[in-house]
């Protein structure tokens, strides 16, 4: 709503023009054929700019992801890829309900909150592997945001794949994740694409 009240208006914009702005905006874009629409190389790249978004990766780190995806036993480089990205440490503590996002999530295990199988840790990308247990460290549970954590965890579900324990401040990783337990809105075929091209 930056236009203010004009939003909420016909007269809006961002209503009236479904296109990017400036002089390339509606047909000198390089990502548009000369039909219209977006090319396939646009889509594949917008694809992976989202996953790496969600999960809050650097491209250096997202292509070694990608990389160790491939390398790995299965039918899929794509399910592979997903779910590493989701067994990081920061992304488990969010699925857990132990913070409100992913960013929070990888501050908290940043500044070492958390333990895995008893060890302190402060690395948020540290990949976890089914039956490891993450726990809210000793010294971290009088702080006033783990006080109050377990009312606004009990609000939150968590994915079948883990298993939280609220009154120890625990979780377990169980086993992998399935694809249909991860965000349907990625698009992993269209990443795997991509860097198939290169």
């Amino acid at each position: 709503f930056l236009k203010g009240e004009r939003c909420f208006t016909s007269k809006c914009s961002f209503e009236k023009r479904s296109f990017a702005p400036g002089m390339h905006g509606k047909s000198g874009s390089r990502s548009r054929s000369a039909t219209g629409r977006e090319s396939d190389f646009a889509r594949q790249l917008r694809a992976k700019q989202k996953a790496r978004r969600v999960y809050g990766t650097m491209e250096r780190q997202f292509r070694r992801y990608y990389e160790s995806a491939q390398k790995q036993r299965g039918v899929l480089t794509g399910v592979n890829l997903l779910q590493l990205l989701e067994t990081r440490l920061d992304n488990v503590v969010f699925r857990l309900g132990f913070a409100s996002s992913r960013a929070q999530a990888r501050l908290l295990s940043t500044h070492g909150h958390f333990t895995v199988n008893g060890r302190r840790t402060d690395v948020p990308s540290m990949q976890l592997n089914p039956g490891d247990v993450i726990q809210v460290r000793d010294g971290s549970r009088d702080a006033t945001y783990f006080k109050e954590l377990g009312d606004f965890a009990e609000k939150r579900n968590f994915p079948a794949w883990l298993n939280r324990d609220l009154k120890n401040m625990t979780g377990t990783v169980q086993r992998l994740p399935e694809r249909a337990e991860i965000d349907g809105n990625l698009n992993e075929q269209l990443i795997v694409e991509l860097y198939s091209r290169r």
